[in-house]
């Protein structure tokens, strides 16, 4: 359903059953898909292990401060140092 409802202007993503989309300046409201009987692939399993794994080392480094303090200086373009980490993780552990 295409709406242009100014309550939904600044909603995005998924609230209960439905999600709100944007469309350059139209806004769209769907269904939320019923993911509940879709097997992920073997590859998708890797992939989503893999990013798991990338957070929970993402989540120590933020949270150790002598860890962290050593990445600030690393960090300087990147939005956090969490951020960085993450990244980092990911390009290093394909």
């Amino acid at each position: 359903m295409k709406t242009d409802s100014l309550l939904l202007r600044g909603i995005r993503g998924k609230i209960g059953g439905i999600v709100v989309k944007h469309y350059g300046k139209k806004v769209v409201v769907t269904k939320a898909p019923d993911m509940s009987n879709i097997q992920p692939t073997a590859a998708q399993q890797l992939q989503r292990s893999r990013f798991a794994r990338a957070v929970a080392h993402a989540t120590h480094v933020n949270n150790t401060p002598e860890l962290r303090q050593a990445y600030i200086v690393k960090a300087k373009k990147s939005r956090s140092v969490y951020q960085y980490v993450l990244k980092e993780y990911l390009k290093n552990n394909k």
